[in-house]
């Protein structure tokens, strides 16, 4: 297999692994599942290696789709060659092949094919081929003259071949390579102000100048988001006199033709009129498409550490949407999540009841003898910070507050689901039982927004909207079946994650459950309508059973794979209670010995051991705990210096935002991550992540704090 075969030069991968996982993704295997249970024929390949194969493989396939349809529609025209269609074939990317095409490509009527039409293509042809060095330009053109083709003059004649010729040098595919090369590595991308911001956000951009092969991704997408809002003008400065030098050096060969004059005007023209604009339009795309790739994979690795922050369990909760006028929507939830309470407080301007807010909250917190008070971190949140803050010092009882991510919670307030979820509940308060439950369970609930809301990234709204969209269902899904979804509490959101599962066939699950009462083990799946047994292969591991027949079902053991593991715990001298029961948390064993015994894969087995060592095993619980705080800064307490623990917010190509606990996050430049270089800030932080830094700039009036995580 030749795409297999490049697919394993460039991941570095055994050609045995690639073959293997193409045969399991054409077979309908989803990346968790190949990831999890098929490790012995991809050699473990992890889901983000998987993921990037498969999208590579999509890629080749494509090409492949296009070199064939290419070579077909050259050949209806009777204009392939042997060496054309060998061209087409060794082509490695796209470009490449839609330059080999351009020629070919059929036209809307351009000067070129309106000169083709009055006559003029012979006359370009002599031009061209430079072997005219007696007579006269007059002479050469007369028996093209045409009155009826609207050829009256030798002028005329002339500026059609010019036309002709331009068109044919536009079109050659090796000086279309050659300037684009050159225009990476030698061209400048400028922007200039068009019309000033108020906000003076683009004020950087007014006179910027960057090189096309050192230009940053967020300075690309800045530019693109100034550009379309008509504040700035960005335009490719090419190295021109070079390029057309270039040109004329190739195609002139003998300077004492009659025709060289004309030929090197159609030479300026090409590269002026058709040449330069549509290079700067591709140049301009590819560096879109690379800032667009790089944004769409920074917003994809922001989100997987939000989603999988450590759970919150067993805490009652007092969630607080904040706000100003319309007030701040509190909803009360117990250890599991359901609602006990609502009400609105009005602490902030312009009502200012801060008295009796307080007054509302203490007798809540008394009433159901509440935890913690999860903070939505949008509007109004530090200003409701701080008067929670005041509260729990005038309190005997010990409770502490978080800040919480709100993002997207009005999108889900307001959707079909957060309807169907609380029908009677007016729609601001769904968006506090949002908050109070992204504590609780933040993976549980968070599946329910569109991650695009979620907003851990950069221009997320610039950006191909399809492939981001993609990108981050696939980061849901890995890491919703990393975790693993309790089959009996799960709601259907959550469970048309899991491999293998779709939207309609999550809904029939819930829908047996309530019918039917509590799953008891995983054979019941394949009474679910619409479940067959491929579905049911993908899925089944990934399902949790806490509480049923099979100790088994809690661990993300596949059911394929139970025999195997009752014959290890045989070998080991345990029984499937000892599973239950705990005891088998320090189990050792000679593992390559029991694997060949077994006639089971190493990982497999491997896996096995792991997951009966500690059935029901989350482990986002090794993952970062939120910052419980019960006090609060303002931005007049921060001094110069002054060491915090703060959380990351947002992890961005040129640093990371931190939540230091005052209003602003404070900004950690790449340059201040660490002691050492730093290519990327995402090898240092994660979002989530609770880390340690030091003040060294503030800006008071702009509310702009400068961190740092060096010599700490």
């Amino acid at each position: 297999m030749k795409i297999a075969n490049q697919l394993a030069k460039e991941f570095n991968i055994k050609n045995n692994q690639v073959e293997q996982t193409i045969k399991l993704i054409d077979e309908g295997s989803t990346i968790p599942f190949i990831a999890r249970y098929r490790k012995e024929m991809t050699g473990g390949l992890s889901d983000e290696i998987l993921r990037d194969l498969n999208d590579r493989l999509t890629y080749l396939r494509n090409l492949e789709a296009r070199k064939e349809e290419i070579i077909r529609l050259i050949d209806e025209q009777g204009q392939l060659t042997d060496e054309l269609k060998k061209e087409i074939l060794e082509a490695t990317v796209l470009q490449k092949l839609e330059d080999l095409y351009r020629p070919f490509r059929p036209k809307r009527r351009t000067r070129a094919t309106i000169a083709k039409e009055k006559g003029l293509e012979p006359l370009a042809q002599i031009i061209l081929k430079e072997n005219v060095v007696k007579g006269t330009i007059d002479e050469l053109a007369a028996p093209f003259i045409n009155e009826s083709l609207e050829v009256g003059t030798v002028e005329d004649a002339i500026n059609g071949a010019k036309d002709i010729i331009a068109e044919i040098i536009s079109d050659n595919p090796l000086y279309r390579e050659k300037i684009r090369d050159l225009n990476f590595r030698k061209g400048i991308i400028c922007s200039d102000v068009s019309n000033e911001d108020e906000k003076k956000v683009y004020e950087m951009y007014y006179e910027f100048s960057e090189g096309v092969n050192r230009i940053a991704n967020h300075r690309i997408l800045a530019l693109n988001r100034g550009e379309k809002e008509k504040v700035l003008k960005v335009k490719l400065l090419s190295p021109d006199e070079e390029i057309v030098k270039d040109l004329k050096n190739k195609i002139i060969n003998n300077l004492k033709a009659i025709t060289t004059d004309i030929l090197e005007e159609s030479i300026e023209d090409a590269y002026k009129r058709l040449i330069a604009p549509s290079i700067e339009r591709e140049i301009r795309n590819s560096l879109t498409e690379r800032a667009e790739e790089e944004a769409i994979k920074v917003f994809g690795k922001n989100t997987k550490p939000l989603l999988l922050v450590a759970p919150v369990k067993n805490v009652k909760v007092l969630a607080i949407d904040p706000s100003y006028r319309t007030g701040c929507k509190i909803a009360v939830l117990d250890e599991t999540g359901k609602l006990l309470e609502y009400t609105t407080i009005y602490p902030n301007a312009p009502h200012n009841k801060v008295e009796a807010s307080k007054e509302v909250m203490k007798s809540l917190i008394v009433k159901h003898n509440i935890d913690i008070i999860p903070i939505g971190n949008g509007t109004a949140s530090r200003e409701t910070e701080l008067i929670v803050a005041e509260m729990l010092k005038e309190m005997e009882q010990t409770v502490y507050y978080t800040i919480v991510s709100e993002a997207g919670a009005s999108v889900y307030s307001a959707s079909k689901l957060g309807t169907e979820e609380y029908p009677d509940v007016d729609v601001s308060i769904r968006g506090a039982i949002s908050i109070g439950r992204r504590l609780q369970d933040p993976l549980a609930e968070l599946v329910k927004i569109d991650p695009k809301s979620i907003g851990v990234g950069q221009y997320q709204h610039d950006l191909n909207q399809s492939k981001l969209g993609e990108t981050l269902k696939n980061v849901v899904e890995d890491c919703v079946n990393s975790v693993g979804v309790d089959l009996n509490t799960a709601s259907p959101s959550l469970l048309a994650y899991v491999s293998g599962i779709s939207s309609a066939i999550a809904k029939n699950i819930v829908k047996y459950r309530e019918e039917n009462g509590k799953f008891k083990n995983r054979k019941q799946l394949k009474k679910i309508k619409r479940l067959g047994d491929k579905a049911y292969e993908q899925c089944a591991g990934f399902l949790r059973i806490s509480d049923g027949d099979n100790p088994l079902d809690n661990t993300a053991v596949h059911p394929e794979s139970y025999a195997i593991t009752m014959g290890l715990i045989e070998k080991l001298g345990y029984t499937k209670k000892d599973i239950e029961e705990g005891k088998l948390r320090n189990i050792e064993g000679n593992i390559s010995k029991l694997a060949q015994e077994l006639e089971v894969g190493l990982p497999t087995l491997q896996d096995i051991m792991e997951e009966i060592k500690k059935p029901g095993r989350d482990p986002r619980e090794e993952m970062p705990k939120p910052l419980f705080r019960n006090d609060v800064l303002k931005m007049e307490d921060l001094k110069l210096d002054m060491i915090m623990t703060g959380t990351v917010r947002n992890v961005v190509d040129f640093g990371a935002f931190v939540d230091i606990g005052v209003k602003q996050e404070g900004l950690v430049h790449i340059s201040q991550l660490s002691d050492r270089f730093v290519k990327n800030p995402m090898d240092v932080v994660s979002v989530g992540d609770e880390v340690k830094v030091k003040i060294i700039g503030l800006d008071l009036e702009r509310g702009k704090v400068s961190l740092s995580m060096k010599d700490i």
